[in-house]
């Protein structure tokens, strides 16, 4: 999904509900940031695949740890945000390198069942995930789309829950 918002439902629905365990906004970020490379290639007409080397987990770890180490030196410039928001969590390294690879490798697992070009192990040059189905794409958008929904509605909770607990 070539810099589309079809990865910010998983990140903002798992985000929630994973919100004492990682990151939230570390998890956002990583959840699209590996988009950065189809977007380049198209931004610079580049002779390089689409998904390459950053649509692998190994390259996905690189950058995990990258983003982590960005993270970790502006994260407390989100605070402000997040309790606008009524987000409030306190964070530490631990989690955002855990939202930093499970946002990243959660974006590379639904590219790599509909984009052919995909090595998610690479350097084998292997896709198991792959499906073959016309409807894949399809699938994976509604999947998307269902789970921006439900954290929707797990936010609209939180809310709720929040509103009672300072009344």
């Amino acid at each position: 999904m070539p810099f589309t918002p079809f990865h910010l439902g998983p990140a903002l629905f798992l985000g929630l509900v994973l919100l004492r365990f990682l990151d939230f906004p570390t998890f956002l970020i990583a959840n699209v940031i590996v988009d950065i490379e189809p977007f380049t290639v198209i931004l610079l007409n580049l002779n390089y695949p689409l998904h390459g080397f950053l649509h692998s987990f190994l390259g996905g770890t690189l950058l995990a740890i990258a983003l982590t180490a960005l993270m970790t030196g502006v994260r407390m410039r989100f605070d402000r945000i997040l309790t606008a928001f009524k987000i409030e969590q306190k964070t530490s390294t631990g989690k955002i390198l855990f939202a930093s690879l499970l946002g990243i490798y959660i974006h590379i697992i639904l590219d790599s069942y509909m984009h052919s070009d995909i090595r998610p192990f690479y350097p084998l040059d292997i896709n198991p995930f792959l499906s073959r189905s016309m409807l894949v794409g399809l699938k994976i958008n509604m999947l998307c789309t269902w789970m921006f929904i439900a954290g929707l509605i797990t936010y609209a909770i939180l809310l709720i829950l929040w509103a009672r607990s300072h009344r």
